[in-house]
């Protein structure tokens, strides 16, 4: 099975964030295997949720379309399994706390694995209460990819020495949107990591641009892009893949220059 550290092998990352279920469950399967196609290393794919706390409005109301197109944890589940055997790149699902506990924790760690989900990102768990999370991953194998932001400060490193698979490195406070500029010294939390650990760190929140992404590549080992992507099926609809698969393209090609 692929593991997440095999997106970063010699090469710097692109990951790109859809939210499962929007349109459809089909167009999000059709989307993976563009993504994967377009020179995608790792997908992140988000599990729609009323209350998405951390995520703007472009995911907000993608979440609120694939909550009404009936998208469920258990559909997008089953629809990862049916391409299990096409993927050649880690996928991830990114989720919160509270449809893993209404799924049952170890449960979800279970059917996630057998669908070949490499690793689960759970941005309302704090570091402190992670510990009944990672017990129910380490046992089924998928890996709990933690954030740090730059508010982390002294925690930076608390978080780095216990990371798997990448660090999601948060760019910008506040929620995800696209951001005209990203002003936060990434190079500087960076080099905090990098005193502990030699984990992946892979840059998020606001990057939209090939410029964007190159430039936080060059700090990293990696850019993440959702909102703007998520911009794209929002605006497309069901004829969203080759638009995707496009910017995807782009977006890879940047992040291999830096």
């Amino acid at each position: 099975m692929n593991k997440i550290k095999d997106a970063f092998n010699n090469k710097k990352a692109f990951i790109p964030f859809i939210t499962g279920g929007d349109p459809s469950v089909e167009i999000t399967k059709e989307l993976i295997l563009a993504m994967q196609e377009a020179g995608a290393d790792l997908i992140e794919i988000g599990i729609p949720f009323s209350d998405p706390i951390a995520e703007g409005p472009v995911i907000q109301e993608a979440d609120e379309r694939a909550l009404a197109a009936g998208c469920t944890t258990d559909k997008l589940m089953d629809m990862v399994e049916s391409i299990k055997d096409q993927l050649k790149i880690p996928v991830v699902f990114m989720t919160y706390i509270n449809p893993i506990f209404v799924y049952g924790t170890e449960r979800f760690m279970k059917r996630a694995a057998e669908c070949g989900i490499c690793g689960v990102i759970v941005p309302d768990v704090p570091y402190e209460e992670k510990e009944d999370l990672a017990g129910a991953c380490k046992k089924y194998d998928v890996e709990l990819v933690s954030l740090i932001t730059p508010t982390s400060h002294e925690r930076i490193q608390m978080i780095a020495k216990e990371a798997e698979g990448f660090l999601y490195c948060v760019s910008s406070l506040g929620v995800t949107g696209v951001r005209k500029e990203i002003t936060t010294n990434i190079g500087e939390m960076i080099d905090k990591v990098r005193e502990v650990t030699d984990i992946p760190c892979a840059v998020g929140f606001g990057i939209s641009t090939p410029e964007q992404a190159k430039e936080m590549a060059a700090f990293s080992d990696g850019a993440i892009v959702g909102s703007a992507i998520v911009r794209i099926v929002a605006e497309h609809g069901t004829d969203c893949v080759p638009y995707v698969k496009e910017y995807v393209k782009k977006m890879k090609a940047a992040v291999a220059e830096a």
